[in-house]
């Protein structure tokens, strides 16, 4: 399994709390263009949690985001999953197996990290 992160690779920011203000804060830091995105999934989490009288959706909410900002955060990292992303829609069967399999690592670590180690 390769590292999530590799030397040199450091934060751009210190790893946000999972509230809605430090995630939404990390996100217009690190990736910005998403932040229309982080919005409606946020109010979508919200509605969802009132339809079914629960928190696990402002959770999940919580917990995808956080794991969009461990990945973004790191910027050769990041650039790693873009580039895998992109090669799974390669013709070249090992290229996009080699390809999902790096996606998978990088967002499992990713899951770790925000998981707590």
């Amino acid at each position: 399994m390769t590292m999530p992160y590799t030397e040199g690779d450091a934060p751009l920011i210190p790893r946000p709390h999972l509230t809605l203000p430090a995630l939404r804060q990390a996100v217009a830091t690190v990736v910005p263009s998403r932040l229309p995105e982080f919005f409606e999934d946020v109010q979508k989490a919200f509605v969802r949690a009132g339809d079914e009288d629960s928190v696990v959706p402002i959770r999940m909410f919580y917990r995808e985001w956080g794991v969009i900002v461990e990945i973004e955060r790191h910027p050769e990292t990041a650039r790693r999953l873009h580039a895998a992303e992109q090669a799974i829609n390669s013709a070249d069967p090992s290229v996009r197996e080699r390809a999902i399999r790096e996606a998978g690592e990088i967002v499992r670590a990713a899951h770790r990290e925000v998981a707590g180690g």
